[in-house]
């Protein structure tokens, strides 16, 4: 592996009919200091010769339970971050965003909990963009727009249209 090497994934911005977005608990444990807890969309990376809405499929059903039935997902954000500290082993990460509207549903994937520990995940939890807006704990929301900004993409994506295109997001 090059240090030029980026981790390219598609992640799910799952909405509801309660227009609550799932999100996925990560602990992310460092080398030094204690674990930092991030709630991320669900999804992962895109494997060799895997197409990213065949990655987002595999993704979806493997952590959350999902079958994406019907047309391809709108794809509505784009994020690339170049900081090789922020993934061990790469030079830094491009994630694909694509929206999805669900009925609500209770989270359950095809990964036993030792593969989802295996890749961080600890839980899931449906989120209002109020609660995200207004949560002041210890925990970080990813990408970080979605703090007080995630509200404004969310709810663009909740009042309006998709975009015409991918909007860019920072970290």
């Amino acid at each position: 592996m090059t240090s030029l090497e980026l981790r390219y994934s598609v992640r799910a911005i799952v909405l509801d009919e309660e227009d609550r977005v799932l999100l996925c608990r990560f602990v992310l444990r460092e080398a030094a200091g204690p674990p930092r807890v991030l709630w991320a969309a669900p999804g992962g990376g895109v494997d060799p010769g895997e197409g990213p809405l065949e990655a987002l499929r595999r993704e979806l059903r493997e952590e959350v339970g999902l079958v994406l039935d019907g047309g391809d997902p709108p794809h509505v954000w784009h994020q690339e971050v170049l900081d090789p500290g922020i993934r061990p082993g790469y030079a830094g990460l491009v994630n694909d965003y694509y929206l999805v509207r669900t009925a609500s549903f209770a989270p359950r994937g095809e990964l036993t909990d030792g593969d989802l520990a295996a890749e961080n995940i600890t839980g899931t939890r449906w989120w209002r963009a109020a609660e995200v807006a207004g949560y002041r704990g210890p925990d970080l929301f990813s990408p970080r727009d979605l703090g007080t900004p995630l509200t404004a993409l969310l709810t663009a994506l909740l009042t309006g249209a998709p975009p015409g295109r991918p909007v860019r997001l920072g970290l």
